[in-house]
């Protein structure tokens, strides 16, 4: 079978998911799931995801660079040569007619290889300020597809970002009960759900431990906390002191998100692109906390995005700090539906250019516009 796009970026659930959103993007509108090769690192999580998908894939031994001088990186230009000389043999074999590079330190072996093949690269880029690589990499790019107006980076085209289809296609009113029935949460239960991104969140498990303390005789009340698994050891489920009480359930890591956005009332969060995205495309009301720390505070600028337009509600980590205020704002949203209701379609509002199919639409015209058909 002949090979129609490599998609490439990886390391962390923030660049696999929006790299397996492309190729499902890809595979609705007509190219078969062979036809789209991903390409990622062999120390990332695609190492687990990749396997259990019907994308063909390949992994490089590449690692990125770190901004404070470690060991680590005396190891990333012999990494990236050896990685870009089996990115050039890989692609010299499938010959594909157009490289998708989602960003990350993992996807600069393909583009490196792409670009001395003379193969159309298109970046994808969903943060509001664009990674590294993403910047290099749009340097020689046919095409940038963005998820905000006003990019900075060159041959742009807003296009939405790429969420995965079976959000795309979520529907929470329709898909409410069987996504609580299979969570193990009753349909008369508030339920909150909590992520603090791929890694997690030690902050936000903080914070939710409080409020789960402070609420655990409270029999209407249910939370679904996504730890992380760095962290899942640490964190205890709260458990009501009588028969009655909350129902708490910590995972490390979820697997169903599609149930996790169709079963929660309200949806704590992060403030990575592909929460913000995902969180504007299913329409769920969400209260979203920046990571301080991000690189070039990214993350406040995505959120900023959501909530200045009305579909989310914006906490710093310091607000988050103060003691009650994350369970005062959870308390007040859980008492008042129709400000709920207000965040989510909102939300859902800004989430209609993700749904478009735009972002297949041009990946599809840089192809056609380069084999000359």
């Amino acid at each position: 079978m002949s090979t129609f796009a490599v998609v490439t970026g990886g390391g962390t659930a923030g660049h696999v998911l929006p790299a397996l959103a492309v190729a499902d993007a890809l595979v609705t509108v007509g190219h078969a799931a062979g036809e789209v090769h991903y390409v990622g690192c062999t120390r990332g999580i695609e190492t687990r995801l990749l396997p259990d998908t019907p994308y063909p894939h390949t992994f490089f031994d590449v690692v990125g660079f770190q901004r404070a001088l470690t060991r680590r990186n005396l190891a990333f230009l012999p990494k990236l040569v050896r990685a870009r000389r089996d990115a050039r043999a890989l692609l010299r074999r499938l010959q594909p007619e157009v490289v998708v590079s989602v960003g990350g330190y993992a996807s600069m072996p393909a583009v490196l290889a792409a670009r001395s093949l003379g193969i159309p690269i298109v970046v994808v880029s969903y943060d509001f300020v664009p990674g590294r690589a993403s910047q290099l990499s749009a340097r020689s790019a046919a095409a940038c597809a963005v998820a905000f107006e006003n990019s900075p980076l060159p041959n742009a085209t807003v296009t939405g970002a790429p969420v995965r289809h079976d959000l795309v296609t979520l529907d929470r009113t329709r898909d409410r009960a069987n996504a609580r029935a299979h969570l193990g949460v009753p349909d008369e239960r508030f339920l909150v759900a909590v992520m603090g991104g791929s890694l997690g969140s030690g902050v936000l498990n903080g914070a939710i431990a409080e409020y789960a303390g402070e609420h655990r005789d409270d029999a209407g009340l249910a939370i679904r906390q996504v730890a992380g698994e760095r962290f899942v050891a640490d964190v205890e489920e709260v458990h009501p002191i009588g028969d009655q009480g909350i129902l708490h359930q910590v995972v490390g890591y979820e697997s169903d998100m599609p149930a996790i956005y169709a079963a929660a009332d309200l949806l704590i969060g992060r403030g990575g692109a592909s929460t913000v995205h995902e969180v504007a495309t299913t329409g769920i009301a969400a209260i979203l906390v920046p990571w301080a720390d991000a690189a070039d505070d990214h993350q406040t600028e995505n959120v900023r995005w959501l909530a200045d337009a009305g579909g989310a509600v914006a906490m710093t980590e310091a607000e988050l700090a103060q003691p009650h205020h994350l369970a005062d704002t959870i308390e007040r949203l859980r008492s008042d539906d129709e400000a709920r209701e207000a965040l989510s379609t909102a939300a859902y509002a800004r989430g209609e250019i993700h749904r478009s199919g735009a972002l297949a639409e041009l990946i599809e015209q840089v192809a056609l516009a380069s084999s000359g058909r």
